[in-house]
């Protein structure tokens, strides 16, 4: 019997030791983590070591929602409580200063009641700064109707601003409309004789994959992509200041960049330290960011991007596609780092507001791998195939976002994709040996 009992007592405890293996393994492959960087904004590191920059100068803020630091502490706020800076008025781009209005929507100039200044848009009165905007502030404020006698911001003088700053989150994508009223607040700034300086944050797709044509330049610069740069460029803000006026800009802005600290290339967003707070209504994830690069094109067709969804641009379809014979033929390809999955959806708003749409959406399984320029130009020729009378091209709008008429020339001849991609890498190529000398991380 004691021997009987040994046995059994070694047994029980084999298996709990196997129980408690299976537990701790199951529970390492269930958990997809990344490492944790600690990343310090631009906007921490101009606080902390170059506020000798802004001391007794005039300053104006071009920011939105993603204007935080690490705390999440809004840099409106720091700034209009800091002494050393004399906050003097706002500048919004697209979606606004506080990120409340949709893609495309008229964005008005008000004077914001929290900090009693004005918020002049960027996208609405103009694209690029006028000069009232940037001299002579006040008299400029009373061409509006909206500024009443007496009621203008009187906290602080705005005859001149002497310094414009740049805080804004990008999404490492041509085709996003923050870069360009960057560069074209450099130039407003560089004509006007008003220093700009740029608080760098991270690319969030990383900083070393490039992808896509460069825009046929200047025939095809627009304010989807206003320099000679590709879809998915791998450079922060602060680096395409540097390329915009070393290479492109006719006068040269007086710009300084506040460099990050403790960011590397090849660093995705969730690698950083940093909070993910939504830079534009439609971008609500990395998710999104990730795949952006490839299903902006969409735009410039007839298939829903995902607009009035909880997944924009994660999930595509249309009405006349059937969700499952299209997701089908999409998995077949067999594209590298992805997988489609079979989706039926009602937007809320834009393209097929209303209407029941079949489609797909992609999965990134390993974003290492993935190719989102390319996984798009196959989608799109997947649909031209299977439902050659019903899906169109928006030709102008295609063409611009994409800055060459050539793409969309290739697909309607049934070029093969990896043929096209293939016309542009030399292009590439080149790209990245100007951009090398505005690299500022490793």
């Amino acid at each position: 019997m004691s021997r009987f009992k040994h046995l059994s007592l070694i047994l029980v405890l084999i298996t709990i030791v196997f129980l408690f293996w299976c537990k701790g393994s199951n529970s390492k492959s269930a958990v997809v983590s990344h490492p944790k960087n600690q990343v310090k904004p631009g906007v921490e590191v101009f606080l902390e070591n170059h506020l000798n920059l802004v001391e007794g100068k005039r300053v104006g803020l071009i920011t939105n929602p993603t204007g935080v630091d690490s705390n999440l502490q809004n840099i409106i706020d720091i700034f209009y409580q800091n002494p050393k800076i004399n906050l003097i008025a706002l500048y919004g781009p697209e979606h606004g200063v506080r990120g409340n209005t949709q893609a495309g929507e008229y964005v008005p100039f008000y004077i914001d009641r929290k900090y009693n200044i004005p918020v002049f848009s960027l996208y609405g009165q103009s694209m690029k700064p006028d000069s009232g905007m940037l001299k002579d502030i006040d008299s400029y404020m009373r061409s509006f109707d909206t500024v009443e006698a007496g009621k203008t911001p009187d906290r602080k003088t705005m005859e001149d601003l002497d310094v414009m700053i740049f805080d804004i989150q990008d999404v490492g994508t041509r085709i996003y409309t923050y870069i360009a009223t960057m560069a074209y607040c450099m130039e407003a700034c560089a004509e006007t004789g008003v220093d700009f300086i740029v608080l760098d944050r991270p690319n969030p797709i990383n900083g070393v994959d490039i992808e896509g044509p460069i825009i046929e330049y200047p025939e095809q610069s627009s304010f989807v992509g206003v320099y000679p740069i590709p879809v998915r460029h791998g450079m922060t803000a602060g680096e395409l200041a540097m390329l915009f006026n070393g290479e492109f800009l006719k006068k040269k802005a007086k710009l300084t960049v506040i460099p990050m600290q403790g960011w590397g290339r090849r660093m995705w967003y969730d690698e950083t330290s940093l909070p993910w707070v939504i830079p534009s209504p439609n971008m609500p994830t990395l998710d999104t960011a990730t795949v952006y690069p490839g299903q902006v094109f969409l735009e410039g067709t007839n298939i829903s991007e995902g607009r009035g969804t909880t997944k924009p641009f994660e999930i595509f379809g249309a009405p006349w596609i059937d969700g499952y014979e299209f997701t089908k033929a999409l998995n077949a390809l067999e594209l590298p780092g992805i997988k489609f999955r079979e989706v039926w959806f009602t937007p809320t708003f834009s393209k097929y507001k209303g209407e029941v749409c079949g489609g797909a959406q992609i999965h990134v399984l390993k974003r290492s791998a993935y190719k989102p320029f390319a996984t798009t130009l196959y989608l799109i020729k997947t649909a031209m195939a299977m439902y050659p009378e019903d899906f169109r091209f928006h030709k102008d709008y295609f063409d611009k976002i994409m800055g060459t008429q050539k793409i969309r020339k290739a697909l309607e001849q049934n070029e093969d994709i990896e043929k096209i991609c293939k016309t542009y890498q030399q292009d590439l190529i080149e790209f990245r040996k100007l951009r090398e000398k505005y690299l500022l991380y490793e």
